[in-house]
């Protein structure tokens, strides 16, 4: 008993012994990155992206596989466990090549390179993205998700093509660097243009073709929400008294808020949805998007006046504020996708969905107005008899079938949550990446902003001042630069553009509601920064990487706008806000000359340059500067926040100030209210109507 006793004992030390050996050829367990962190214990010899990784694999003159993704991807964790958990293909991996992990989030930009190389090699790109790379970082072949036999036996060929005949790989190479180094490439465009004459109408209508008329959104599946997509479609349909494209928005914001896209228990959007009716989602949920989307549905609030607007923005704020936001006031960055089911394995969903039987049970007497309500039928069916909740229905639709008044059904409503929220709440919850990314936080930051404009809640105006000052203390260096990473207490990473276009964008918002002018100090002095160091005086426009940063294959420009806008169209409305805050030409015609480079590819693909159209709405029709200044200048600025209008800069002040919107316009005991074109005013007003009528008029 005691030899095999003993000789347990000793295989079980040499297993922990084997595993502890691994661990130390696997780098990873030095990250902080929930992402790289989730790969810490595979048998692959993984390493992070540094300058060492890179010189180990030129020293060894090894291929290098560069596997990116991010925490909240589900096809990321598939492969994972298919293929990198794996000790067969852990050993290819290993004897053959440096194989690097990179977090998406926390390297935009090494991502944003090699996504290129793979659209250029196969025409079509996503996560998890595996490339396989010269030692010096050059790619050579790539693609997404592979199978466990497909993965190993393309390595195992292109290592023979490496080991027989390297030449080929270095030619491919050689040809995928140039054609990466021409996606990004923008072209100084010195062509004289009216934006006022630029042909909008026209734009709408191709666009228009494309779109979905029964579920909104576009005729297409999978089903991205574009949030800035429906920003710019409801500012041009308000402007242009075009009727039935507000209509279209209006469709496509209800069918969202309807979908299963959106958890209706507990609040929050999820990234996609897999079909046209916006039913059943990509169920991670990204702050980026949730950001985006608060914005919009306060904005669309303001004009509809739709309760389910209001309803959306209230849970989703409370979902943010319960699972994303830490102690210091700064956001986390999502929700994986995948959570465990009852027998422990990982699955898509799992934490979201629930079967008729369960339904019924907790429901009880109230399960058929439910079952109506969230379509627990053929219409809101998923799989494996599990239903994702979707509605088709107004609340008075369902009031109006059962009998009952509307608000008997928001209080049911209530308790249905209640009761579903706790069930649910007793189920292994998803993983949560606790990194704060500064550009994602901007973004949070200006959606508590807008949402506080239209509902004046107090307590999301505290939320966004707690997380500027998060961004001021923590992120915002003494030189003007940001960092863009925050994890356990530690602030990483140099800023990308991303990170300083949405703190401006956000900063500036935060000024126009508090008329604290050092919101705006910060914004230009963050502006002055990227200038020095972000821009390119032959183009003008914006890099994505600072030239502090180590050198990569290329510098990029982004400039097409995505689920994301593109960094240098925010960049572009900032620099057209600011150069009216502070008169400031440069930064006036920096905006106009960004405008006018994109402006030929905005005309044949206007889906991916909305946020350029929204700012050459501005210069289509009247843009105002509204200036409010008295001792009741924060009364009236709330007042006028509430309204939908989308063609006015705000600026302010209780008192007198140097800053230039603000000069010699403060009367003693009166609070005035200037509505401007270009600095040039009409006559003073007192009263928030007569200074909305007039910017209505346009």
């Amino acid at each position: 008993m005691r030899f095999w006793y003993n000789q347990e004992r000793i295989f079980f030390f040499l297993k922990q012994t084997t595993i502890r050996l691994e661990q130390n050829k696997n780098q990873l367990h030095t990250e902080t990155s929930p992402y790289l962190l989730q790969h810490a214990s595979n048998p692959v010899y993984w390493k992070g992206w540094n300058k060492e990784t890179i010189a180990s694999a030129k020293s060894e003159n090894k291929l290098m596989i560069v596997s990116i993704g991010y925490a909240a991807c589900h096809w990321c964790h598939v492969m994972e466990h298919e293929s990198f958990e794996d000790l067969a293909v852990a050993n290819v991996m290993n004897k053959d090549y440096i194989s690097v992990k990179v977090d998406r989030e926390e390297r935009p930009d090494i991502d944003q390179i090699y996504i290129n190389a793979v659209q250029l090699m196969t025409g079509g790109a996503g996560w998890p993205l595996n490339v396989v790379t010269l030692p010096d970082g050059r790619p050579v072949w790539g693609g997404t998700y592979f199978k466990k036999e497909q993965w190993i036996e393309a390595l195992q060929q292109i290592q023979q093509v490496y080991k027989e005949s390297p030449e080929k790989l270095e030619e491919y190479a050689k040809r995928l660097e140039e054609g990466v180094k021409s996606m990004d490439l923008i072209q100084l465009n010195t062509e004289e243009t009216d934006f006022s004459n630029f042909d909008t109408n026209s734009l709408i209508d191709k666009w228009s073709r494309n779109f979905d008329h029964r579920f909104g959104g576009y005729k297409q599946a999978p089903k991205f929400m574009m949030p800035n997509n429906y920003l710019f479609l409801l500012r041009y349909a308000v402007q242009n008294n075009n009727e039935s494209l507000l209509q279209y928005v209006e469709k496509t914001l209800t069918q969202m808020a309807y979908g299963g896209i959106y958890d209706a228990m507990g609040g929050g959007f999820s990234r996609y949805s897999v079909d046209q009716k916006w039913h059943v989602p990509h169920f991670e949920k990204m702050l980026y998007d949730n950001a985006q989307l608060v914005s919009l549905y306060s904005k669309a609030y303001a004009q509809f006046k739709n309760s389910l607007y209001k309803e959306v923005v209230e849970e989703t704020l409370q979902f943010i504020s319960e699972t994303f936001t830490n102690d210091e006031g700064a956001f986390y960055s999502s929700l994986d996708a995948d959570s465990e089911t009852t027998s422990g394995q990982l699955k898509e969903g799992a934490y979201y969905i629930y079967s008729e039987k369960e339904l019924q049970q907790l429901l009880k007497e109230d399960f058929e107005i439910f079952k109506a309500y969230y379509n627990v039928n053929d219409f809101g069916i998923w799989e494996e008899g599990n239903y994702v909740l979707i509605r088709d229905k107004s609340n008075a639709k369902i009031a109006e079938t059962f009998s009952i008044s509307v608000e008997t059904l928001q209080k049911k409503k209530k308790a249905w949550k209640q009761i579903l929220l706790t069930y649910r709440n007793k189920r292994p919850k998803p993983r949560l990446d606790d990194k704060t990314l500064t550009s994602w936080n901007g973004m949070m930051l200006k959606g508590y902003v807008d949402a506080y404009k239209v509902f004046q809640k107090k307590e999301y105006l505290d939320i966004a001042l707690k997380n500027a000052h998060f961004i001021r203390e923590k992120q915002l260096q003494e030189d003007g630069a940001l960092f863009h990473n925050y994890k356990n207490g530690k602030s990483t990473i140099n800023g990308y553009l991303e990170d300083y276009a949405a703190v401006i964008e956000a900063f500036i918002a935060l000024h126009q509601i508090t008329l604290d002018e050092s919101w705006l100090h910060i914004s230009k002095k963050l502006t002055e920064y990227t200038f020095q160091y972000f821009y390119d005086n032959e183009k003008q426009m914006f890099y994505f990487t600072s030239s502090k940063d180590d050198k990569l294959m290329t510098r990029l420009f982004e400039y097409r706008d995505n689920v994301i806008p593109a960094s240098n169209s925010i960049m572009a409305k900032n620099l057209f806000k600011l150069s009216r805050y502070y008169n400031d030409e440069r930064y006036a015609k920096t905006a106009k000359q960004m405008l006018n480079n994109v402006l030929k590819e905005l005309s044949s693909y206007p889906i991916g340059f909305s946020n350029w159209l929204d700012l050459l709405t501005n210069y289509q029709s009247n843009f105002y500067e509204t200036v409010i200044i008295g001792d009741k200048a924060l009364e009236k600025i709330k007042e006028i926040s509430k309204n939908y209008l989308p063609n006015m800069l705000l600026a302010g002040s209780t008192r007198e100030s140097n800053l230039f919107l603000l000069q010699n316009r403060f009367v003693k005991d009166e609070t005035l209210i200037y509505v401007c074109i270009d600095n040039t005013c009409k006559l003073p007003v007192s009263e928030i109507k007569k200074a909305i009528k007039t910017i209505k008029k346009n």
